[in-house]
């Protein structure tokens, strides 16, 4: 309940659909369980597009979806973070594609919070955006 935009209900919901958080050895496993595993669509030397399997619980991936629309809309750090996806230079995201990416930030975040006891920390999580080298000199 650290982070702003997400509530009881949210974390409940998490809770339910997860289980016994300690039966899971890293985030990427919580992420396919959530259906929010990247697969790669190729066949010999065709290299496909990589997308999300989208082959886990649907009521988690609903959750952290309608989770991740709040979070952009109520938390700087998730806007700031939306904002980067969506107009970073190379591989620009959709906004949708944003929003999973999103979400499974969340359950990183969640994964960290639950397993090693810290407490949320804003800088931290936003820390992965690579900021031009203008916004680093003025500040």
């Amino acid at each position: 309940l650290e982070i702003k935009g997400v509530g009881i209900r949210t974390v409940s919901g998490f809770l339910a659909e997860v289980g016994d958080i300690s039966r899971f050895n890293n985030p990427k496993e919580l992420q396919k369980l959530a259906g929010l595993a990247l697969v790669e669509n190729s066949l010999g030397k065709h290299k496909g597009e990589t997308t999300i399997s989208r082959r886990g619980r649907k009521r988690l991936i609903y959750l952290l979806f309608e989770v991740a629309m709040s979070l952009v809309s109520k938390n700087q750090e998730f806007r700031e973070l939306h904002n980067y996806y969506t107009t970073r230079r190379l591989n620009p995201l959709k906004k949708m594609q944003s929003l999973m990416a999103i979400a499974a930030k969340l359950i990183r975040v969640f994964y960290a919070m639950l397993t090693k006891g810290v407490d949320y920390d804003p800088k931290k999580m936003v820390s992965d955006i690579k900021k031009p080298a203008v916004y680093l000199q003025a500040a």
